[in-house]
């Protein structure tokens, strides 16, 4: 039965895809991740001192977590089980953790569960797994492309140490791709094939990061050619039949997830930055992986308010307008205003001085003591109220006086500051009038930097 198993094994390695082949076996093999794989790192130094606890591998498609795991059930000496979250069952799991339990009885052999999508499992089927995670029966190794904070409950990452994967990059997918090329037993070494630099250079740029993809096309373009030439030896694998072979980039974005927040993070935050080459790519990021227009929209009036304010009065009417030209005519079109609005915020200059003066004001009515209407500005529509109650009397038209200010009058009733022009844009010219304001009404500005009240 085990030579049975063991041929049906070769068998199917041997029509395994290429990715699938060129697994690397031991952690030398392994490429990229050099965070915690690399000499002396956390999860190399776990495994070499053989305190492995559960995992979970949070990362893009195509970074390495289903190797990994199968590296490291191997280098452990372990069993190892595979379970597609999405598919799976709470029996499927059950029935792997008493076989575990059993293994580990009887031969003292722990068991590796590799749990693909372990964000797929809801709070109640993940719960199945804590008790044999915490009493060591199996090591989960859960892997996820979502932020696992959000997606995996608390009892389970207490009793699992997150490592977070990077896409390869574009130097860890050529080295994959000669790699592969050189390997006559697992690889496409066999085949006489000449790789243009081009050609490796557009695999390694398109596939984006995910091996899988790369090396999926390679085999694409060997093994097509290889059937046409029939018994030619020499296979010419240039930039055309690298494009013929890997799709168009697919840009990894979940517009309901973390990498949606995250494009935007970036985008709002090169605005504020007054970066417009990093604005328009993040821009970009978004309206290609399918963004809502109308949420790009969106973020551009909040931060024509909140981060650029009275020192471009003008902003605000370029936000709204870009609005509403996304709201009547959408996309593709709209790409174009949306862009001219972005890089008109990132160029603008910047004070949060409107931002800071409307939190400031509701604070203080918040916490503090709530203020009356002074009487001389409340409003008096019956007689009996200004002659037996003073509403509105003493109040002063502003045009009657020099400069259409009022020597003495109070509006608050208290001596409060909340707003504070920068000296940048047009609120420099705003501060000078409140300067002269003040003098008008014979009060000191106060000092920058020094509270009015």
């Amino acid at each position: 039965m085990d030579l049975f198993r063991q041929s049906e094994d070769e068998a199917l390695a041997a029509h395994a895809p290429l990715a699938v082949r060129m697994r690397p076996r031991t952690l030398d093999e392994m490429v990229g991740q050099e965070e915690f794989l690399g000499p002396g790192r956390m999860l190399r130094r776990m495994l070499e001192a053989g305190t492995l606890s559960s995992l979970v591998f949070w990362g893009p498609p195509g970074a390495g977590k289903t190797t990994l795991a199968h590296v490291i059930a191997r280098h452990c000496d372990c069993r190892f089980h595979l379970l597609n979250a999405a598919s799976a069952t709470v029996r499927d799991v059950r029935t792997i953790l008493e076989e575990a339990r059993a293994g580990l009885a009887a031969t003292g052999k722990r068991t590796v569960l590799f749990m693909d999508e372990l964000h797929r499992f809801n709070r109640a089927q993940q719960d199945v797994l804590l008790n044999d995670v915490e009493s060591g029966v199996v090591i989960l190794i859960g892997a996820t492309t979502e932020n696992p904070f959000f997606t995996i409950n608390s009892p389970l990452l207490s009793r699992s140490t997150i490592f977070q994967f990077a896409a390869l990059s574009h130097e860890h997918i050529l080295a994959l791709i000669g790699r592969a090329l050189a390997d006559k037993e697992r690889g496409l070494g066999r085949y006489d094939v000449q790789i243009t630099p081009e050609a490796m250079d557009h695999l390694a740029t398109v596939s984006d990061g995910d091996a899988r993809r790369a090396l999926t096309a390679l085999e694409v373009g060997v093994l097509s050619q290889h059937r046409k030439a029939g018994r030619k030896k020499r296979i010419v694998y240039d930039l055309t039949v690298a494009q013929e072979s890997i799709q168009t980039k697919a840009i990894q974005y979940d517009r309901a997830g973390e990498m949606h927040y995250d494009a935007a993070s970036a985008f709002i935050k090169s605005m504020r930055g007054s970066d417009p080459d990093a604005t328009v790519y993040w821009l970009a990021r978004m309206l290609e992986a399918g963004e809502d227009p109308r949420f790009i929209a969106r973020r551009i009036a909040i931060l024509a308010s909140e981060d650029i304010g009275n020192a471009d009065p003008r902003a605000i009417s370029v936000a709204a307008a870009a609005f509403d030209i996304t709201e009547r005519i959408g996309m593709p079109e709209c790409r174009i205003t949306l862009a001219q609005a972005a890089i008109y915020m990132a160029c603008a200059p910047k004070s949060n001085a409107s931002y800071a003066a409307i939190d400031a004001a509701l604070d203080d009515v918040k916490n503090r003591r709530t203020l009356p209407v002074p009487k001389h500005l409340r409003n008096a529509p019956h007689p009996g109220m200004a002659e037996q109650f003073g509403y509105g009397q003493g109040y002063q038209y502003s045009h009657n006086h020099p400069g259409a200010v009022s020597p003495d009058q109070d509006y608050l009733g208290v001596d409060k500051t909340f707003y504070t022009p920068s000296d940048r844009g047009y609120e420099k010219h705003i501060a000078a009038y409140l300067e002269y304001v003040r003098r008008l009404r014979g009060r000191e500005p106060p000092k920058p930097g020094q509270p009015a009240d």
